[in-house]
């Protein structure tokens, strides 16, 4: 009994852990654009971490059960790093530098809800409105989008009004709309990378070697963008202590210790119940912008947070019952199953031997 309460406070500790890392990355991504770091150079000094950290536990851990690669499966890879690393980094930058960090993470809520219409989309996930999850997952998905929207379109009242306390920034909220574009162009490309990842997984079932691959692939993309679009050679070069601990903590902790800690988690607990804490984060955000940064908030974004919170609740708890159902019926069948071959036995059993 003890344990087993013990498992459970390290999983409680962990997760929560897990959602201050991610918390910290959004402030700290935030200070990284007050600071003037380039929107293109922060991602590509994050994933070089982030690859020099996962490529040794990918080969090391996964070289007896990795299969071979084939063309066409990096070719997959390649869009799944177009998907889940590029538009999904990039897009979050984007909207960051119009947006506080606060309503990022709270439309980054929304996650799940656009997750289950592109699963339901593809036919990888079941619509049945006869059922209470099915209904619950329906409301919870319409209510999370809905969230979105209002942060989106209604800005509202600001409720706080703050000053840049640490770092100061020379960077107002230009266009709040735009901003929101962004992040939802972010949580799309995030969700559209979890539900691409279910065939490649089962094609490649390494997933250290997938993530360590795409995430390659992603830092090859980035590189193509920045021959483009950032030729100047200052600003790729770190000038402040500031700098260089938005780039590692963004590489180490946010790809890391993040990555690892979800990987834990979602093994003890699931995904359900990581995902349960998701707002938590939110909070944290909250906070942490409010003393750090002195971030305003705006009624819209206060209202927009709450549909959204509740939507995730609504798709979770529709999720959860959804996996109760399927696993009684899984049972049933199997019962039945076992008593129809008995009763086929004992029918055997009782025919009489024909002299």
């Amino acid at each position: 009994m003890g344990s087993q309460i013990s498992e459970k406070v390290k999983l409680l500790v962990a997760v929560l852990a897990l959602q201050f890392c991610y918390a910290g990355f959004h402030i700290v991504s935030r200070t990284a654009l007050n600071l003037g770091i380039s929107q293109i150079v922060f991602p590509v000094y994050r994933n070089i971490i982030a690859l020099v950290l996962l490529a040794p536990f990918a080969y090391f851990l996964e070289k007896k059960d990795r299969p071979p690669l084939t063309i066409s499966f990096l070719f997959q890879l390649f869009l799944l790093a177009l998907c889940g690393i590029t538009a999904n980094q990039g897009f979050y930058l984007l909207g960051l530098y119009y947006l506080s960090p606060t309503y990022a993470s709270a439309i980054q809520n929304s996650v799940p809800a656009i997750t289950f219409v592109m699963a339901a989309a593809l036919r990888l996930e079941q619509i049945n409105i006869n059922s209470r999850y099915g209904v619950a997952k329906v409301i919870g998905t319409v209510a999370s989008i809905g969230g979105a929207t209002i942060i989106t379109l209604y800005k509202g009242p600001a409720l706080l009004n703050g000053k840049f306390l640490l770092f100061a920034s020379s960077n107002t909220i230009l266009n709040w709309t735009l901003g929101c574009v962004y992040i939802l162009g972010n949580c799309i490309a995030w969700s559209g990378w979890m539900v691409l990842q279910v065939p490649v997984l089962k094609k490649y079932p390494a997933r250290l070697s997938v993530t360590t691959i795409t995430c390659f692939f992603g830092l090859i993309q980035f590189l193509i963008i920045a021959a483009f679009a950032e030729k100047d050679i200052e600003r790729w070069k770190v000038h402040s202590g500031g700098e260089l601990f938005t780039i590692l903590y963004a590489g180490l902790v946010s790809s890391g210790i993040s990555f690892s800690l979800q990987i834990w988690c979602i093994d003890r607990g699931g995904p359900l119940f990581v995902a349960v804490f998701q707002p938590v984060q939110t909070v944290v955000v909250a906070i942490m912008a409010a003393v750090i940064l002195g971030d305003e908030l705006y009624s819209g974004g206060i209202i927009g947070s709450s549909f959204i919170v509740v939507g995730l609740y609504f798709v979770l708890w529709g999720k959860s019952e959804e996996k109760k159902a399927t696993q009684v019926v899984l049972k049933k069948d199997l019962t039945r199953h076992l008593l129809d071959q008995e009763n086929s036995h004992k029918e055997i059993c009782a025919v009489p031997d024909i002299p």
